[in-house]
């Protein structure tokens, strides 16, 4: 058998399950020379498609499943796999590898899976030899050979319908164990189950038996300790049933107080009837009083929207304001340089400044004045004249 480092895919699928015309074998000889190589020549089919692991083996005639092969050879893939074209294909088996007796044989396609894809003519592996060659045979041993070969196909085709037979038989008693099988494995699982639950039954009831008999002590204490406490109930009720006239006595009592103060509730009641009247004048006061407020608030929105008004008066006027007290500096600036140009030309004049007469304006002139030590005027007066006739609040 074929030393290889991996073995091929097979499978235990019986022949009836194999598609032995999807792998077509061509130029098979009917026995090869031993000590030679042999050439496998075979087509792939359009219907079939090969993968990596698909191999070739030699089975000797008569094998069942595809594990009975005695050597092997991997094939190469088509250059294109896809193509619809059937071009043929080779493998060669080495000389080392192949069988040396004399039976027959037969090539057989496994693809990856361990399915048989196509299976050749038999052939054998024996050396040539003359009567190969040629054989001269009569008439009558013709027609007797013809009559052997009918006798062997009869007793070959019953051969197959037998082994057919066989095999349905066979499949039947196959389908059968493993029903059989399964049935008893969950016969087994379900007494594994069984003795499991028994088991644990078991063990439940033990602890529940240890569990009463503790149970049992426990309530025989508890009768010792209840009758010497039914004794001291005894007393105690003896002793409540004197306590009770005692109860009793201040109930009839407290009667009388109840009547008393069925009398004062009478009272109270008329009082309550006084307060609910009172009540309602009450809430008829703060409906008008909310009405009131309501109007209030209304009144105080509208001082409020006027206070904004003012407010943002208020913050105009002081912008007004601060603008002329600048223009009001910037004026009393140029003021003081003409005041020095005047006194440095009269300097220069030969006249004395503090001589000159000064005209001082005031409110009677309406702004229209000129500023004190200005001889001709001051030339900002229109301004400050415009400016004073605005309107200035707080500033």
């Amino acid at each position: 058998m074929e030393d290889t480092v991996e073995d091929p895919p097979t499978s235990a699928v019986l022949l009836d399950h194999c598609h032995f015309s999807q792998v077509i074998f061509n130029s098979v000889e009917k026995f090869y020379v031993p000590g030679g190589d042999v050439t496998c020549y075979y087509t792939l089919t359009q219907q079939f498609i090969p993968r990596r692991k698909d191999w070739i083996g030699i089975f000797r005639v008569g094998w069942k499943t595809t594990r009975e092969y005695y050597t092997f050879m991997w094939v190469t893939l088509p250059t294109d796999i896809k193509s619809k074209s059937t071009e043929q294909q080779e493998v060669q088996f080495k000389a080392y590898y192949l069988p040396k007796d004399d039976e027959y044989y037969q090539f057989c396609y496994v693809d990856q899976d361990g399915v048989v894809r196509g299976a050749s003519i038999p052939f054998q592996f024996r050396p040539e030899n003359e009567e190969d060659i040629l054989v001269v045979t009569t008439q009558g041993e013709v027609e007797e050979i013809e009559q052997h070969n009918s006798e062997l196909c009869k007793e070959n085709q019953e051969l197959k319908d037998s082994c057919v037979s066989l095999q349905k038989q066979n499949s039947d008693m196959q389908a059968e164990l493993q029903k059989k099988q399964e049935e008893l494995e969950t016969l087994k699982s379900i007494n594994k189950k069984l003795e499991q639950k028994v088991k644990e039954q078991k063990d439940g009831w033990e602890a529940e038996l240890l569990q009463l008999k503790e149970q049992n002590q426990k309530i025989t204490s508890e009768n010792r300790k209840m009758e010497v406490r039914v004794d001291q109930l005894q007393v105690q009720l003896s002793t409540q049933e004197k306590e009770m006239e005692k109860v009793v006595q201040g109930n009839q009592d407290k009667t009388k107080q109840l009547e008393h103060m069925k009398k004062e509730n009478g009272q109270l009641f008329l009082n309550l009837t006084e307060q609910r009247e009172h009540q309602k004048t009450l809430e008829q006061t703060v409906e008008e009083l909310k009405q009131k407020e309501a109007t209030a608030v209304k009144k105080q929105q509208e001082l409020t929207d006027q206070n904004f008004d003012l407010s943002k008066r208020l913050s105009e006027n002081k912008i007004i304001c601060d603008a002329l007290r600048r223009e009001k500096e910037k004026l009393e600036g140029e003021n003081d340089f003409l005041k020095r140009e005047i006194s440095r030309l009269m300097s220069y004049m030969g006249l004395d400044f503090d001589s000159l007469p000064h005209q001082v304006p005031t409110s009677d002139q309406g702004g229209a004045g000129q500023s004190p030590g200005l001889v001709y005027g001051n030339p900002y007066s229109a301004l400050q004249q415009e400016v004073s006739h605005l309107p200035i609040r707080l500033c």
